[in-house]
């Protein structure tokens, strides 16, 4: 008669396998509907006709914003239609938790404002986690899988196209031209901060730019859907942003905060760090 212990170890050896195969099939699709998604998203944008940004231009636009964009670098630069950039950071989803290390890729168009992050998340040294989140035609849509092939979430809907569309303005400060953009209108509050306000596909949101002395833009406020256990309430979604450096000519934010100022207290979920960008050139994923 067989030993158990044998038999055990043997299914056991079976299952890891099972799971490993799994996992890399199911990595595999996930990166090419991804890449898919993004081919689309860069096929379908128009691209800007008129290239270069003129001071002009910023005629009319509030001081701080002014001195933002010209602090950026964009006057005389082509105007950025298309981005693609590399982050790495660490995140957590209560304030209890451990942090989890994050790297992602991101990809923006700005004629047609849209985007899309691919991001994975490790819990532990041998489990990771995969998230997409997609602003796309006035929508959004956060997908989050453990392991690549079981879904966390998969969430749609008004609160989530308001949340992408407030997470769109956010991480403009990464191209800055699209602050010039015809769906964006701006709105001094003083020396120091203006609101923008973004409207697309029938949904609208404001937030308010924080920008220093020299033209850095330091935060950015603006209320924003929370989800707690599969309900969403409006809270104040925060972002800090520091150490500019220049990219392809244009002076960005390249680390930062991401905090919900609840009433319970601050709690700052997510840092980021942009280690790569690029401008137009949406021919190759």
């Amino acid at each position: 008669m067989p030993k158990p212990i044998p038999i055990i170890l043997g299914i056991l050896i079976i299952i890891v396998c099972l799971t490993v195969i799994v996992t890399f099939l199911a990595n595999r699709i996930f990166d090419k509907t991804v890449e898919s998604e993004v081919e689309t998203l860069f096929a379908n944008h128009k691209q800007q006709v008129n290239g270069l940004v003129s001071k002009g231009e910023l005629v009319g636009l509030p001081s701080p914003v002014q001195r933002w964009l010209e602090y950026s670098q964009v006057v005389g630069k082509e105007r950025i239609s298309t981005v693609r950039l590399k982050q790495v950071g660490s995140l957590r989803m209560k304030e209890d938790q451990p942090w989890m290390d994050e790297n992602a890729e991101q990809y923006f168009t700005t004629v047609e404002p849209g985007f899309i992050w691919k991001a994975k998340i490790r819990p532990a040294p041998v489990l990771f986690i995969v998230g997409k989140d997609r602003y796309y035609n006035g929508q959004g849509n956060m997908l989050i899988k453990f392991l690549s092939f079981i879904t966390v979430a998969n969430g749609t809907g008004p609160e989530i196209d308001q949340g992408t569309l407030v997470r769109y303005l956010a991480e403009t400060v990464w191209f800055p031209s699209a602050a010039l953009s015809d769906y964006i209108t701006w709105e001094e509050i003083d020396e120091t901060s203006a609101r923008a306000r973004m409207s697309y596909g029938g949904v609208t949101a404001s937030g308010i730019f924080t920008i220093n002395e020299k033209g850095e833009a330091v935060n950015f406020t603006a209320e924003r859907y929370m989800e707690n256990n599969g309900n969403y309430a409006l809270e104040t979604w925060s972002v800090s942003m520091r150490d500019y450096k220049v990219f392809e000519g244009i002076k960005i934010p390249t680390k930062g905060e991401l905090t919900w100022k609840l009433k319970s207290g601050d709690f700052t979920w997510f840092n980021w760090e942009i280690t790569d960008i690029e401008y137009n050139n949406p021919a190759t994923y």
